[in-house]
């Protein structure tokens, strides 16, 4: 009996390395690889739509007979107005773009005053004059596209190129500055229109929509020269206004047509199933 006991005791000593041995943990799944978006560059085409906050620099005409002494009108404001723009542009790196736009101003209503001489009426007049304007730019834009924040992308521009700025014709009455209800005939001054130098500044953000839609809402800073405004008529004029200054608020739309930057920016690791028991052979 003795000898049977030792003899399996032998037995299940060396048995011990060969269970190890045969032990089998299946392997664990791997995790899916991480990737982040591909940025590719690409043409787009973009269209603005924006509140103009109108600042008239001046407003100035040659006054008396021959028209030979300069003056400034004593008031002058132009009425805010809006703008619709349309563009295309190539997203060139991550980070710098480039387009061209087209914009046009919806007509902006003038009215000014000055003092002077009448006409048939006797004493100092007031006149009020009334015009109003419309216009529209051509320009050439670089941005550059600051960091992207999730949806976000901000960004800073500038443009330069020109606006054509048209007046209509400028509408004059003079009245009596101490019988106000005396008043000369409206004359009539033919508007003048022109190229004028501009250039811009731009901020803002964009915001992803989907893989080739982005929202564009920023701000604009146009600066536009001054020039003619209106013709000689009834010992008045020419005259010419000093230019603009405009603020806008805006909001628009790009389309890319280039989708490669569709990448997701994060896969999920696929699930981990519960761990298996040992299998022995």
């Amino acid at each position: 009996m003795k000898k049977i006991l030792a003899l399996a005791s032998v037995m299940l000593a060396l048995s011990g390395p060969a269970l190890a041995a045969d032990l089998y943990v299946p392997e664990q799944p791997a995790e899916a690889p991480v990737t982040t978006p591909v940025s590719t560059g690409g043409w787009y085409l973009r269209g603005d739509t924006s509140y103009d906050f109108m600042h008239l620099r001046g407003t100035e005409f040659f006054q008396g007979n021959r028209a030979k002494n300069l003056v400034d009108f004593q008031s002058g404001k132009l009425d805010n107005t809006g703008n619709i723009g349309l563009g295309v542009g190539y997203q060139a790196t991550d980070y710098l773009r480039v387009d061209t736009t087209f914009d046009y101003d919806f007509k902006a209503d003038f009215n000014g005053s000055t003092t002077g001489g009448c006409g048939s009426i006797k004493g100092p007049c007031r006149s009020h004059d009334r015009d109003a304007m419309t216009a529209y730019s051509l320009m050439a834009n670089a941005y550059v596209d600051i960091a992207h924040y999730g949806l976000f992308t901000p960004y800073i521009g500038a443009g330069i190129g020109g606006t054509y700025v048209k007046w209509d014709d400028l509408k004059n009455t003079s009245c009596s500055v101490a019988h106000p209800d005396k008043c000369d005939d409206t004359v009539s001054h033919n508007g003048r229109a022109g190229w004028r130098f501009t250039y811009a500044l731009m901020a803002g953000t964009a915001i992803d929509i989907n893989c080739n839609l982005k929202a564009d809402i920023g701000y604009r800073f146009r600066h536009i020269e001054g020039g003619d405004m209106f013709g000689y008529a009834e010992k008045g004029g020419p005259g010419s206004d000093k230019g603009f200054n405009i603020h806008e608020a805006r909001a628009g739309l790009r389309y890319s047509f280039d989708n490669g930057d569709c990448a997701p920016a994060y896969v999920a690791p696929a699930d981990v199933p519960n761990q298996p028991q040992p299998v022995f052979k």
